[in-house]
């Protein structure tokens, strides 16, 4: 049994979800789905129905695509409540949650505990001469902007500051709760380092890629490696040895006309080797 994943899978596009319908089924391993399958329901449960046959088990967390509310689509559900009804979807079709237990699996031998998080941005990814209040209009002065700012609501938190607090306190404490049992597969939307986002033509859009309360998160809570996605850049680096996985499938103008989407199937483990770098 293999473990694999693959993020913003962007369904919204039609190049897209032909794409997801030629995965390549490799039934006895699990199947990451790193956020921003989609923006609606519906997109995620194309990709349930698509996948749930092709792969053991699926793993979802979500992205910031999932949480918009789109008025053009006649939404009302906003923040926690978005996110809680994708989770419900999730859970009718048995797949796994931030919001379920860390299960304990063994990939090729290897014994570790997979622990989907559902962690924010608060804005910390910005230089130390940027004050908070200062960040989106930094970005926009090299006209940079995120529809999150449009769309992405905290409610019933008052910002997304606070939402991203609340659910890393949460998340801390339960990755606690897992000291001293087989090392974790941490898996994020949003990277948890800010020294891996490279995004050489927007390099602005940092302030909406995570927080910096999570820089260490990889060595606090033991673990082997750390999928995410969001950035659209697809890389493997190693941390204190500890693999980082970006896993994005994107958007059909960023990729290449030979690229396919078993080429964005990225196996963690077995995987490579760990190494210090």
């Amino acid at each position: 049994m293999k473990l694999h994943a693959i993020s913003d899978l962007h369904l919204g596009y039609e190049q897209n979800r032909k794409a997801l319908s030629e995965i390549q089924p490799a039934p006895d391993d699990w199947l990451i789905l790193a956020g921003d399958v989609g923006e609606t329901l519906d997109h995620l449960e194309l990709a349930i129905r698509v996948l749930k046959h092709r792969f053991c088990q699926l793993v979802w967390v979500p992205g910031n695509h999932e949480l918009w509310t789109l008025p053009s689509r006649g939404e009302r559900l906003r923040g926690e409540a978005k996110y809680h009804r994708f989770v419900d979807l999730c859970r009718a079709y048995n797949v796994l949650t931030p919001e379920d237990p860390y299960q304990i699996a063994t990939f090729c031998g290897v014994n570790v505990r997979i622990a989907p998080l559902f962690l924010l941005y608060d804005y910390s990814f910005r230089p130390p001469y940027v004050a908070r209040d200062d960040a989106v209009g930094w970005a926009r002065e090299a006209g940079v902007y995120c529809a999150d700012e449009e769309l992405l609501h905290a409610d019933p938190f008052s910002s997304l500051e606070q939402w991203c607090a609340a659910r890393c306190s949460l998340t801390e404490a339960r990755l606690r709760g897992c000291e001293g049992g087989p090392k974790l597969i941490l898996i994020n939307h949003f990277p948890l380092r800010q020294d891996l986002i490279w995004l050489p033509r927007i390099p602005r859009f940092s302030i909406w890629c995570g927080t910096t309360r999570t820089e260490d998160w990889h060595v606090r809570f033991n673990a082997i490696a750390v999928v995410s996605g969001h950035l659209h850049i697809p890389s493997t680096t190693y941390r204190d040895g500890v693999r980082f996985d970006e896993v994005s499938f994107g958007y059909p103008s960023q990729r290449r006309q030979y690229t396919t989407i078993n080429d964005r199937v990225r196996e963690i483990l077995p995987g490579l080797q760990a190494r210090d770098t």
